[in-house]
């Protein structure tokens, strides 16, 4: 039997509670929610470390793994897995901790991970270096 997955024991980037005008019609989240939640949780981390403004330039792997649903909280853990001159990558990973009316509320499932780029800009929406940390 595998243990019960438990959410990373670092501060969460980003958490949310998705509301009913969040789902598709089959009562899931809709995917697009999540994906422009992760963009968030990736934007921060980016910019933090790119202490500044940055855009996104590429989504270079998203995987659905497990579906999220109206009262679950979902919790965003984004790191920067690579710097380079102007551009910063950033995993993401996402967990829902499942909610109240779950058949297990308080379950922890990991539903989503995703790989983007990020671009450092000035405020003439330029590129810029990313200053060393």
């Amino acid at each position: 039997m595998t243990p019960p997955t438990q959410l990373p024991s670092r501060h969460a980037t980003l958490r949310v509670v998705p509301m009913p005008k969040d789902t598709n019609a089959a009562g899931d989240i809709f995917g697009g929610w999540v994906m422009s939640q992760v963009d968030i949780a990736g934007s921060i981390a980016a910019s933090r470390r790119a202490k500044g403004r940055v855009v996104t330039v590429a989504v270079n792997a998203f995987h659905f793994v497990a579906p999220a649903f109206v009262n679950d909280l979902v919790s965003f853990y984004a790191d920067v897995v690579k710097v380079g001159t102007t551009s910063l990558t950033v995993s993401v990973e996402v967990y829902v901790e499942r909610g109240l009316r779950s058949p297990n509320p308080g379950e922890v499932v990991k539903i989503t991970e995703a790989v983007l780029t990020y671009v450092a800009v000035d405020e003439k929406r330029q590129k810029r270096p990313v200053p060393p940390e």
